[in-house]
Order: C-alpha cells, then sequence, then structure tokens
C-alpha cells in the first residue's frame, strides 16, 4: 500500500539521520530530502519530529526489550526463587540488541547507532522519551540484580546497571562509524556478548566501596555565613 510505503521510508530516513546526526541535529528539511517526500507527508503521518522520534523509538526498541523481558522471565525461571546469576541477568540484557544487529542485515549497524545515540543526547525531550521506553525494562532488570546482589543497597544496584548502560551505549554509538575505539564485533554477537559480561559482571559483584558517604550526607549543603562576622 503507498501510505504505508510513505511512513516507512519517512521512518528509515529518520532513523539514519538520527543515528548519524542525533534529533536536534536532524532538521524536517533533511528528513524530507532523505526520504524523497514533502513536508505535508510527515505532518500527515505523524504531525511532527517529535512523533517521528518516538514512531522510529517504538519500531526499534519494542522488540528488543520484547527479548529482553522474556529472557530475564527464562532466567528466574530457572533460579527458581533462589538469587540469579549475575552473568545470566547481563546477558539477557545486552544479547536482544547484539543480536538483533545481525537479523537486521545491513541496517543492523545504523539501527544500534541509532540507540547508542538516544542514551547520550543532551536534548530533554529525547532523554525523556528515552526513558519512558526503557522505564518497565530498567526496573525488572535493576530488581533483578538487586536479587543476584543482595549485600547492595538499591541506589548503588541502580547505579551500577546505569554503568552498564553507559558502556553499551557507547560502544553502539561507535558501531560503523569512525571512532579512534571499535565499537561492536558485527561479525560475532555471541562472541561480543560473552566478552561485555566478561567485563561486567565484577563491576556488578564488587563490594561496596569502603568508606562511601551516603547520598544524603553528600549532598548536605554548607552552613551559610553572614558578611562581615567573624568566627
Amino acid at each position: 500500500m503507498a501510505t504505508a510505503a510513505t511512513k516507512d521510508r519517512i521512518l528509515d530516513a529518520a532513523e539514519t539521520l538520527f543515528a548519524s546526526h542525533g534529533f536536534a541535529g536532524t532538521s524536517l528539511r533533511a528528513l524530507t530530502r532523505e526520504a524523497d517526500v514533502n513536508l505535508a507527508a510527515v505532518h500527515y503521518h505523524f504531525g511532527s519530529k517529535e512523533a517521528v522520534l518516538r514512531a522510529v523509538l517504538h519500531r526499534i526498541i519494542d522488540p528488543i526489550n520484547a527479548e529482553r523481558l522474556a529472557r530475564l522471565d527464562a532466567v528466574e525461571a530457572r533460579a527458581g526463587g533462589h538469587a540469579p546469576p549475575v552473568e545470566a541477568v547481563l546477558e539477557a540484557f545486552l544479547a536482544p540488541p547484539l543480536e538483533r544487529m545481525h537479523t537486521l542485515g545491513a541496517r543492523g549497524a545504523v539501527v544500534l547507532r541509532f540507540i547508542g545515540r538516544t542514551h547520550n543526547e543532551p536534548a530533554q525531550l529525547v532523554r525523556d522519551l528515552v526513558r519512558e521506553q526503557f522505564q518497565v525494562v530498567a526496573g525488572r532488570f535493576a530488581r533483578a540484580l538487586g536479587r543476584a546482589r543482595p549485600s547492595l543497597p538499591r541506589h548503588e544496584v541502580a547505579w551500577r546497571l546505569h554503568c552498564v548502560v553507559g558502556v553499551l551505549s557507547f560502544l553502539l554509538a561507535q558501531t560503523g562509524a569512525q571512532a579512534v575505539l571499535p565499537g561492536l564485533d558485527p561479525r560475532d554477537a555471541a562472541a561480543t556478548t560473552r566478552r561485555l559480561v566478561g567485563f561486567l559482571a565484577p563491576g556488578l559483584r564488587a563490594p561496596m566501596t569502603p568508606g562511601r558517604a551516603a547520598p544524603a550526607l553528600a549532598a548536605r549543603p554548607r552552613p551559610h555565613r553572614r558578611m562581615g562576622t567573624r568566627r
């Protein structure tokens, strides 16, 4: 159907441009030129550039997150009510986007760069959309890692999971791009997953740093001193 084909063409173009230039760096004019459509077509199908970004996010992230949750369900079922292994939880989180790259063929590197770039976008709008997209998944994986590492406080587990996402998003953003450091091996998702799990699992297993200040104390403001007074 011509209407569906036009919509897909807009999404394909947006995916490529957002991956290369980011949301703020992609104009509607560039989008219409890349998709070979007029501005009216973009407004008809989506209404705004924000709506295009939301649609691209859903098209890419929904199947990846569904696979992540399915794998986490399997990990927790195998654990049988006990703490799941850290490595198994990490693999359930990391493998789906890497495997997705292979099923998409030539488009895979673009998709992964898009995912990585959205996690590092400075625009508040993009950060809000990404947070909305990952809220359920982040909550499930944080709880699973909390069970795997019961000696860690919840805020520490959340911080370490945030670091996992940071490493993954950086590597995804570099994939297929000219960079000082290579991104991810596009030929072997399983090997890349094992490499990442081997690197990240020790960080999740590490004990709390001795003498670490509580978050509330670290943020405590200094007492105010009036000008012209002495102690």
